[in-house]
């Protein structure tokens, strides 16, 4: 049995630049160079970071701030509702003090 090896080639043609894309490139290199990029080769093991230097401070502070002032808090005391009563349906509806007719109307059934 023979082996076979087939070798393959690219049949890519390379295009050239057209001007405009000449002029947007020199612009950008311009710019570059302007804001201070020293560009690298492609290969080479480029660093994002940026020094920034060492940074002191010699002024520190153990207390923690809070987030303003507390929201007042709505507590039931429990002398409003008077209970709850089961109408059709199961529906559960809370009776008042004040209103002594929803009771007796719950008890009849009426809304």
């Amino acid at each position: 049995m023979a082996i076979i090896y087939i070798k393959q080639t690219s049949c890519k043609k390379t295009k050239s630049k057209s001007a405009s894309i000449l002029a947007a490139e020199k612009a950008l290199a311009q710019t570059l160079l302007r804001v201070g990029y020293k560009g690298g080769s492609k290969t080479a093991n480029r660093s994002y970071k940026h020094d920034l230097g060492v940074v002191h401070s010699n002024v520190t502070s153990n207390k923690v701030p809070s987030n303003g002032a507390k929201k007042e808090v709505n507590t039931y005391t429990g002398n409003e509702i008077m209970g709850i009563v089961t109408t059709h349906k199961s529906n559960l509806m809370p009776v008042r003090r004040d209103n002594k007719q929803s009771a007796v109307d719950a008890a009849s059934m009426r809304r």
